[in-house]
């Protein structure tokens, strides 16, 4: 098949599923993704590889920013989110059960999960791709889980109606250093701060670059593992993320005048900002942001890829507006 005739399939592919209700082509965007970024990558160019295939989503983003934006005000009601995702599991799972999140882990990351699962010898019982809350933040999804914020999992802390009888930790340690948070409890939920803990000391131009190498090298580690067969030892486990991130740095900045000054207001170096009842959306269409009244309050969210000049420079590396890359993350169910 040509090139011309590829692109000519990706785009009657990319018109059925915009012409779907909402939750099926929630369902549909998340299998196209799944399928973009599950496949393998070699580790010295991994950073090249994960850069192309985040070009290579540019597409589907500028269409859900352009003509089907009205989706992401039914994302929080039709997408399949991983809050409700790990509910069902601890639900269904009757013996013993872990989660692990593993802060801002984006799809860009699941093949080196995938590659070492096989590797190493486990089984993968179930491999998707979820979504995040809205906006696409830690505390917000440590609410939907039951949490309330992230720091409460701390020392078996947290205490949740939704998780009951589970063994909770967070901890920003290295993976070799964990092992000796898990105990012989049946049930774990264990929230880890990487790779959101570095990201934000990678935010400049090349940070895509060393997050890309660091997780490979992370992901790969028999720290990492060990950690792994810790949480799997009689156990089955569930890897996932409470959102993903953007790589910004690809966005192209928004050069209309106006429209740069409303988003720097409203902003600033920032992808989402809670906004009042009564506040209403700017006039633009499309439109440059949502403001969607979530189960987290009321929020105005960056919409798409794009960025604006601000002081300090915007960040390369972000979340917590509407993109595809920051609200999808990996989940997979897994056991020894």
């Amino acid at each position: 098949m040509s090139s011309q005739q590829e692109k000519l399939v990706e785009s009657n592919d990319l018109d059925q599923i915009f012409g779907l209700p909402a939750a099926e082509a929630w369902q549909a965007l998340f299998k196209l993704l799944w399928d973009r970024f599950s496949s393998p990558l070699r580790p010295d160019i991994a950073d090249a590889q994960t850069t192309e295939r985040d070009r290579a989503c540019a597409k589907l983003d500028n269409l859900l920013s352009g003509s089907a934006w009205e989706l992401w005000q039914s994302y929080e009601d039709t997408a399949p989110r991983t809050s409700e995702a790990l509910k069902q599991f601890w639900t269904e799972q009757t013996k013993g059960k872990a989660i692990l999140i593993l802060d801002a882990l984006s799809l860009r990351e699941l093949p080196w999960l995938l590659e070492q699962a096989a590797e190493r010898g486990y089984s993968v019982h179930n491999q998707r791709v979820t979504g995040s809350e809205v906006p696409g933040d830690t505390t917000p999804f440590a609410k939907a889980l039951g949490f309330g914020q992230r720091s409460n999992l701390a020392n078996n802390g947290g205490n949740s109606v939704h998780f009951p009888g589970a063994f909770t930790e967070v901890s920003d340690l290295p993976f070799g250093d964990c092992a000796v948070f898990i105990t012989s409890e049946p049930n774990i939920i264990f929230w880890h701060e990487w790779p959101d803990s570095e990201m934000h000391e990678l935010a400049d131009e090349n940070g895509y670059r060393k997050l890309a190498k660091s997780a490979a090298a992370r992901l790969r580690s028999d720290e990492f593992w060990s950690l792994i067969e810790k949480l799997t030892t009689g156990r089955r486990l569930v890897i996932t993320a409470d959102h993903g991130y953007a790589h910004s740095g690809l966005f192209p900045d928004v050069s209309h005048r106006e429209q740069s000054d409303y988003l720097k207001s409203s902003f600033k170096s920032g992808r989402a900002a809670p906004v009042e009842p009564g506040d209403k959306p700017h006039y633009w269409v499309p439109p440059l942001t949502q403001i969607v009244d979530s189960q987290h309050g009321r929020w105005e969210l960056v919409l798409g890829r794009r960025k604006w000049k601000s002081q300090g420079g915007y960040p390369s590396l972000t979340h917590g507006g509407l993109s595809l890359l920051e609200v999808a993350v990996p989940y997979i169910e897994l056991s020894r």
